[in-house]
């Protein structure tokens, strides 16, 4: 049988999760899973599915009418006994509740995801005639503080690849064991740096993905669609450098396609890049705190900077809608918008 490739198997795996998630929710809560899959990916539904269970969690600990009743033997008919004043309740529950004997803040970003999962699922069923109501869709999303766009500069970026290639000031422990994954890291590091690409898109990459003749690399988006993106020249070096290395080994059964390895000779995953890049990250830097999508911040900013072209730096990220693009590079347009009062001068000093 042929090796699975890397997204079909997540797909799969999540698909098994989502399953035993749904056996904790109402019953009913399949039909609404089962409605969605067309639309989202199998990740926004286990997130959905786990949104889901603190509202009913919620629901148990505050409805008279469910004292004792399992989670999975709720009706269909609580929805339409759900009032927008109870929602706004069970939005004010989320800043700080306890659950496995854990406990559980959200923030307003928190807060928003959930209520987007709670109107998502009220939407369903209301559009489906299975319930007369439909509370969430009255409620405001919470309102989310901007946040300044965390990213490498220039000098930082050259002391990052520095210190990967020669992790001077590592410890003796890390300097053995970098030894042995220097020239996989240099690569994974310049292409996410080189690139932009997510780190779901990085860790899913295949050796035949890569075009040397073109200089670009076959990633599949978010929704599955694939695109090529394109690389300069101190990418191509690297990957070509870690290639002649990666041709030697021997990877495990139901890993040999894939282009990045882990010391255990399987492919690496989401986990083990973010680990990466916050053990170079923390020596160059102890103010920002560094993590893949930073280094993806880094770049849109980087050809942001060049281009000026904010539909490029949208079309190469692979937003959707160029406006989540510009809601994140807003503070470079008007740095750049500042930079045009130095440039016009209406009358000439004495």
């Amino acid at each position: 049988m042929s090796e699975r490739n890397y997204h079909d198997q997540v797909n799969i795996d999540n698909a098994v999760k989502l399953r035993t998630l749904e056996e904790s929710l109402p019953k009913f809560c399949k039909h609404f899973f089962r409605g969605i899959e067309p639309t989202t990916s199998s990740r926004t539904r286990i997130a959905y599915a786990y949104d889901l269970g603190v509202f009913f969690e919620f629901l148990l600990q505050t409805n008279p009418t469910l004292k004792n009743t399992p989670i999975n033997e709720i009706k269909i008919e609580i929805l339409d006994k759900i009032k927008a004043i109870d929602i706004e309740e069970y939005l004010e529950y989320l800043s700080y509740y306890k659950s496995e004997d854990k406990e559980r803040l959200n923030t307003e970003n928190g807060k928003k995801r959930k209520l987007v999962s709670l109107r998502s699922f009220y939407n369903y069923f209301y559009k489906k005639e299975m319930i007369e109501t439909n509370p969430a869709s009255l409620i405001s999303v919470p309102k989310l503080h901007d946040k300044a766009i965390v990213r490498l500069e220039i000098d930082e970026i050259a002391k990052l690849l520095d210190e990967v290639e020669t992790a001077e000031n590592m410890t003796k422990a890390q300097q053995k064991y970098h030894e042995k994954t220097k020239i996989r890291d240099l690569a994974l590091m310049t292409l996410l740096l080189g690139t932009g690409i997510r780190v779901s898109e990085c860790v899913g990459l295949d050796i035949n993905d890569i075009d040397f003749d073109n200089n670009g690399i076959k990633i599949r988006r978010k929704g599955g669609y694939e695109v090529v993106v394109y690389f300069g020249d101190e990418v191509r070096e690297a990957l070509l450098l870690y290639l002649n290395e990666r041709n030697k080994l021997l990877p495990c059964e139901g890993h040999t396609n894939a282009l990045f390895l882990s010391m255990q000779m399987k492919r690496l995953n989401v986990r083990s890049v973010e680990n990466l890049v916050k053990k170079y990250a923390s020596v160059v830097t102890k103010l920002k705190k560094i993590t893949p999508h930073k280094l993806r911040s880094t770049y849109g900013t980087s050809l942001y900077r060049e281009t000026g072209d904010i539909y490029l730096v949208a079309d190469v990220l692979g937003h959707k809608d160029v406006n989540t693009t510009k809601k994140h590079y807003a503070a470079i347009e008007d740095d750049r918008r500042r930079s045009a009062a130095k440039f016009v001068k209406l009358r000439e000093k004495n």
